[in-house]
Protein backbone atom coordinates (compact mmCIF):
# COMPACT_ATOMS: atom_id res chain seq x y z
CA UNK A 1 0.00 0.00 0.00
CA UNK A 2 1.36 3.42 -0.91
CA UNK A 3 1.26 6.37 1.46
CA UNK A 4 -1.45 7.96 -0.68
CA UNK A 5 -3.51 4.74 -0.52
CA UNK A 6 -3.06 4.61 3.24
CA UNK A 7 -4.46 8.14 3.50
CA UNK A 8 -7.53 7.03 1.56
CA UNK A 9 -7.92 3.95 3.78
CA UNK A 10 -7.86 6.05 6.94
CA UNK A 11 -10.31 8.67 5.67
CA UNK A 12 -7.62 11.34 5.45
CA UNK A 13 -6.75 14.14 3.03
CA UNK A 14 -3.43 13.34 1.37
CA UNK A 15 -3.58 16.16 -1.18
CA UNK A 16 -4.17 18.75 1.54
CA UNK A 17 -1.16 17.67 3.62
CA UNK A 18 1.03 17.27 0.52
CA UNK A 19 0.09 20.82 -0.46
CA UNK A 20 1.17 22.03 2.97
CA UNK A 21 4.40 20.03 3.30
CA UNK A 22 5.19 20.03 -0.45
CA UNK A 23 7.12 16.75 -0.35
CA UNK A 24 6.00 13.14 -0.07
CA UNK A 25 9.22 12.42 1.82
CA UNK A 26 8.29 15.01 4.46
CA UNK A 27 4.73 13.68 4.67
CA UNK A 28 6.08 10.17 5.18
CA UNK A 29 8.58 11.36 7.80
CA UNK A 30 5.91 13.03 9.92
CA UNK A 31 3.36 10.26 9.40
CA UNK A 32 5.87 7.73 10.73
CA UNK A 33 6.60 9.95 13.73
CA UNK A 34 2.88 9.90 14.50
CA UNK A 35 3.13 6.22 15.45
CA UNK A 36 5.71 7.10 18.12
CA UNK A 37 3.76 10.02 19.59
CA UNK A 38 2.78 9.20 23.20
CA UNK A 39 -0.44 11.24 23.17
CA UNK A 40 -2.75 8.32 22.38
CA UNK A 41 -1.41 6.16 25.21
CA UNK A 42 -1.55 9.15 27.57
CA UNK A 43 -5.16 9.72 26.54
CA UNK A 44 -6.11 6.11 27.28
CA UNK A 45 -4.38 5.97 30.65
CA UNK A 46 -5.64 9.41 31.69
CA UNK A 47 -9.23 8.60 30.76
CA UNK A 48 -9.06 5.28 32.62
CA UNK A 49 -7.69 7.04 35.72
CA UNK A 50 -10.18 9.90 35.55
CA UNK A 51 -7.34 12.39 35.08
CA UNK A 52 -9.36 14.77 32.92
CA UNK A 53 -6.69 17.47 32.71
CA UNK A 54 -4.10 15.11 31.20
CA UNK A 55 -6.79 13.53 29.02
CA UNK A 56 -7.66 16.98 27.70
CA UNK A 57 -4.01 17.78 26.93
CA UNK A 58 -3.52 14.45 25.17
CA UNK A 59 -6.68 14.76 23.07
CA UNK A 60 -5.85 18.38 22.23
CA UNK A 61 -2.37 17.34 21.08
CA UNK A 62 -3.83 14.51 18.99
CA UNK A 63 -6.32 16.91 17.42
CA UNK A 64 -3.53 19.30 16.41
CA UNK A 65 -1.28 16.59 15.02
CA UNK A 66 -4.19 15.14 13.03
CA UNK A 67 -5.03 18.55 11.60
CA UNK A 68 -1.40 19.07 10.58
CA UNK A 69 -1.17 15.63 8.95
CA UNK A 70 -4.59 15.74 7.28
CA UNK A 71 -5.94 12.78 9.32
CA UNK A 72 -9.52 13.95 8.85
CA UNK A 73 -11.45 11.16 10.54
CA UNK A 74 -9.25 10.85 13.63
CA UNK A 75 -8.96 14.63 13.81
CA UNK A 76 -12.74 14.96 13.93
CA UNK A 77 -13.23 12.41 16.70
CA UNK A 78 -10.27 13.81 18.66
CA UNK A 79 -11.71 17.30 18.32
CA UNK A 80 -15.12 16.18 19.61
CA UNK A 81 -13.44 14.50 22.58
CA UNK A 82 -11.31 17.57 23.24
CA UNK A 83 -14.37 19.82 23.30
CA UNK A 84 -16.26 17.49 25.65
CA UNK A 85 -13.28 17.48 28.02
CA UNK A 86 -12.90 21.26 27.72
CA UNK A 87 -16.54 21.61 28.80
CA UNK A 88 -16.02 19.21 31.71
CA UNK A 89 -18.54 16.77 30.24
CA UNK A 90 -16.78 13.59 31.28
CA UNK A 91 -19.75 11.33 30.53
CA UNK A 92 -19.82 12.48 26.90
CA UNK A 93 -16.02 12.27 26.76
CA UNK A 94 -16.12 8.67 27.94
CA UNK A 95 -18.68 7.81 25.28
CA UNK A 96 -16.59 9.50 22.55
CA UNK A 97 -13.46 7.55 23.49
CA UNK A 98 -14.59 4.41 21.64
CA UNK A 99 -14.78 6.34 18.36
CA UNK A 100 -11.33 7.86 18.94
CA UNK A 101 -9.97 4.36 19.60
CA UNK A 102 -11.53 2.99 16.41
CA UNK A 103 -10.28 5.92 14.34
CA UNK A 104 -6.79 5.68 15.85
CA UNK A 105 -6.55 1.97 15.14
CA UNK A 106 -7.71 2.53 11.55
CA UNK A 107 -5.19 5.34 11.09
CA UNK A 108 -2.28 3.48 12.69
CA UNK A 109 -3.14 0.31 10.75
CA UNK A 110 -3.16 2.18 7.44
CA UNK A 111 0.19 3.79 8.26
CA UNK A 112 1.70 0.42 9.12
CA UNK A 113 0.28 -1.09 5.92
CA UNK A 114 1.98 1.65 3.91
CA UNK A 115 5.28 0.46 5.33
CA UNK A 116 4.94 -3.10 4.06
CA UNK A 117 4.76 -4.54 0.59
CA UNK A 118 7.06 -4.75 -2.41
CA UNK A 119 7.45 -1.00 -2.82
CA UNK A 120 9.24 -0.93 0.56
CA UNK A 121 11.47 -3.97 0.20
CA UNK A 122 15.19 -3.35 0.54
CA UNK A 123 17.02 -2.32 -2.57
CA UNK A 124 20.84 -1.93 -2.47
CA UNK A 125 20.68 1.61 -3.88
CA UNK A 126 17.68 2.92 -1.98
CA UNK A 127 17.58 3.75 1.71
CA UNK A 128 14.22 2.71 3.14
CA UNK A 129 13.22 4.46 6.39
CA UNK A 130 13.21 2.14 9.40
CA UNK A 131 10.04 3.69 10.80
CA UNK A 132 11.74 5.70 13.55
Amino acid sequence: MTLQESYKAMGADYDEVLGRLRSERLVQKFVLKFLDDPSYELLLTSMAAGNWEDAFRASHTMKGVCQNLGFTRLGKSSSELTEALRAGDTATAASLLDQVKADYEQTAGAIRASQSGPEHEHHPFVRVPSGK
